[in-house]
């Protein structure tokens, strides 16, 4: 961990625009992104770029500002963005620093390399994830106790409800409650360590350029997480890791069409 300050290292290039709004017969705006969403993108490749460690200290908002060609109040909304991340702490009177808790996703590992708005990361992150969970379900097929079953039942109960009543964050507790409910099923500490880790990195890519709704493959995954609960449940491993497949090779799909839209163009 290194407090010197990090200015000297070489700051992403200025941020683009935000794209102007894209009007359609409807009247819709469907390709018009904040600009701190891009500030947040390029704050989060400079981290990745000047390969900054757990409680390094980042530049001032001023200094971003003037870097990225764009207000201190836009910078500051992208931090919060980031705060909320877990990637940057602000500490009042000292500045920004690279966040030094369980938000940066052990840096040590992979949270220091892995950038969230690079398709290839991205991509290569869901064929961890499908590795990881595979297993964990064929295990968890063979090794679920009924009270972790429940957990799974009930995180799965927690989705249908989420996305039948358009409660996305309700949805999304639910969905981390199903993975981690099955990764904890399987008795592998190293895969509930590994899903876990996969899975916040994975909100970073989302938190930026993709917004609180739900998707196109929503109801699917309700679907798709039921199939995978019941093979379980019924103490089907092959038929588990089959589930699990299906449901990450279609989330991969719909994720990746959702990248490059909204990243992209």
């Amino acid at each position: 961990m290194n407090d010197t300050p990090a200015t000297e290292a070489a700051l992403p290039e200025q941020a683009a625009p935000a794209a102007p709004p894209a009007a359609n017969g409807a009247g819709e705006q469907r390709d018009y992104r904040p600009g701190y969403e891009i500030v947040a993108e390029r704050i989060l490749e400079f981290i990745a770029e000047a390969r900054l460690e757990a409680g390094d200290r980042l530049p001032t908002e001023n200094d971003l500002a003037q870097t990225l060609n764009t207000s201190r109040a836009v910078v500051r909304e992208a931090v919060k963005i980031l705060s909320a991340l877990g990637r940057v702490r602000a500490h009042k009177g000292r500045g920004l620093f690279v966040a030094d808790d369980e938000g940066m996703l052990i840096t040590s590992r992979w949270g220091g390399f892995f950038r969230p708005v690079d398709l290839d990361h991205v991509l290569m992150l869901f064929e961890f994830r499908r590795v990881q969970e595979m297993s964990a379900s064929s295990l968890a097929a063979t090794r679920a106790t009924p009270a972790e079953l429940r957990t799974i039942e009930v995180a799965m109960q927690q989705c249908r409800h989420g996305f039948e009543h358009g409660q996305v964050d309700v949805f999304n507790q639910g969905d981390d409650d199903f993975h981690e409910a099955v990764a904890a099923a399987s008795h592998n500490t190293f895969l509930v360590s590994a899903v876990r880790d996969a899975r916040r990195l994975q909100r970073q890519s989302s938190a930026i350029g993709i917004h609180d709704t739900f998707g196109t493959g929503t109801r699917l995954a309700v679907e798709e997480h039921e199939a995978i609960y019941r093979a379980i449940r019924d103490g089907r491993p092959d038929e588990a890791a089959e589930a699990t497949a299906v449901h990450l090779d279609r989330t991969l799909e719909d994720y990746r069409r959702e990248i490059q839209r909204r990243l992209f163009g």
